[in-house]
Parts: structure tokens; C-alpha cells; sequence
């Protein structure tokens, strides 16, 4: 999680130096979909962020950017005492599944206004892995380790709309307008092996996984804001 979190700092950091004209996230639900229902039948819950470095303007109806989002779909927890030497302390063993997206976005939207639909592509790939953790009570975390991982491509269409919320009336910096962003996407990604709730199996000190394997389609929800800005290439 912490390797993570530093990840998306570090991508949206890059991508504002390299003068982004707008920037936003939100929090999303992930809704497997055909192979991946039938392995996960559950709802999958997390963040995403995006820039686009060109917005779509009244000359170009299209703008470019990257996309990175990230869903649990899984999360299990235990307590187990520290070790065999030391069973007077328990420490909690967290275990969650997890899936991270990240692709290079086109979008087609109006340059202005106060409601602003637009379509998207998008191409890329995601991350599956299944990580657990031990925990001191807490909260500290005192090791950690990646039970199993893959990787599949995907790709998808999506639509939302930006909705006027704010802008000043005097420049503030770079800033320029704020909107609501409500979008909706269908991802559809190649086969993958990954691990669900319950496919890591511990008998006598020895672990046994349960792979699954299927095509990684979702369907994803999202709320959120989106920041446009007074950019180098121009403001929207």
C-alpha cells in the first residue's frame, strides 16, 4: 500500500511538471464483469487520478492524458500470536487483493460550459497482486510480503459528464475552473492468474494457493472532481 501510495504521488507529480492542463481523481467501484464475475462476484472499491496535457479546445475536440486507478477486491484478516517463542503477543496478518490500472486516455468533450459530456478510449494494462501484511495492534506495520501477482492488458470506452462547480473571480495561480466528474467505464482486459478471499490455504507451516484464471473484464463507476488550469499550451 505504501508502494502504491508513493506511486501516484510520484505520476501525478511528473505529470503536473510536464504542464498538464487539467487534473482530477476520485474514488470508484469496480463491477467484475463475464470470466472475472464468476471467479469474484463481488464489488471492488478505490481511487483513481488523470491528467490530460491537451484539453479538448474549439479548434481540436480532443484531449490526451494518462489514467491510474486502483481497486480492492479482496481483504481478509486474522490474529496470530507474534511467534512461537512469544505467544503472549498478537500481532494482526491483513491480506488484501488488489488490481491497479493505468492507461494512456483520449477523450472527445466540448471545450466549455456549464455541463460538459464527454466519450473516452482507453489503452493500457493492469496490475493483480495479493499482498499480506502483519501489523502490530497498532496500526504499525512490521513486515509485508507480494503472495502472488500478474499482469494483463486491457482496454475500453467510457462517458461522463463534468459539471460547473467553481471558478475564481480573480486569477488564482494556475488555477482556472473546478468540476464535478461523473464517469462510467467498461474494461476489457486479457486472461490473468490471480488469487480471491480464500485461496491462500496455510497447513503445517506450509502455504497452498488457489490460482484463478480468467479474462478481467470491469465495469467502473466513478465520483469525482476534475481541476482545470491556465497551462503552458493554453487554458480550455
Amino acid at each position: 500500500m505504501k508502494r502504491l501510495g508513493l506511486l501516484l504521488i510520484f505520476v501525478t507529480a511528473m505529470s503536473l511538471n510536464l504542464s498538464a492542463q487539467s487534473a482530477g481523481g476520485g474514488i470508484m467501484l469496480g463491477f467484475p464483469q463475464g470470466e472475472f464475475k464468476d471467479n469474484i462476484d463481488r464489488i471492488g472499491f478505490g481511487a483513481s487520478g488523470q491528467v490530460l496535457f491537451f484539453n479538448p479546445s474549439a479548434a481540436l475536440p480532443f484531449g490526451f492524458g494518462l489514467d491510474i486507478g486502483y481497486l480492492n477486491y479482496g481483504s481478509e484478516s486474522r490474529q496470530e500470536p507474534f511467534n512461537s517463542n512469544i505467544p503472549d503477543v498478537v500481532v494482526d496478518v491483513d491480506r488484501s487483493n488488489n488490481l491497479v490500472n493505468f492507461h494512456f486516455l483520449f477523450q472527445i468533450a466540448p471545450p466549455s460550459g456549464s455541463f460538459r459530456p464527454y466519450a473516452e478510449l482507453l489503452f493500457g494494462g493492469a496490475y493483480l497482486f495479493t499482498e499480506t501484511s502483519v501489523n502490530s495492534q497498532g496500526a504499525e506495520e512490521i513486515a509485508s510480503t507480494t503472495n502472488f501477482d500478474d499482469f494483463a492488458w486491457n482496454y475500453g470506452v467510457g462517458g461522463g459528464l463534468l459539471i460547473y462547480l467553481y471558478s475564481p473571480d480573480v486569477p488564482e495561480g494556475n488555477f482556472d475552473a473546478l468540476y464535478l466528474d461523473l464517469k462510467v467505464r467498461y474494461l476489457m482486459g486479457t486472461e490473468a492468474e490471480y488469487l480471491k478471499e480464500g485461496s491462500v490455504n496455510i497447513q503445517d507451516g506450509h502455504v497452498y494457493y488457489n490460482v484463478s484464471k480468467s479474462k478481467t473484464d470491469l465495469l467502473i463507476t466513478q465520483l469525482g472532481v476534475m481541476v482545470y488550469f491556465n497551462s503552458f499550451f493554453g487554458g480550455q
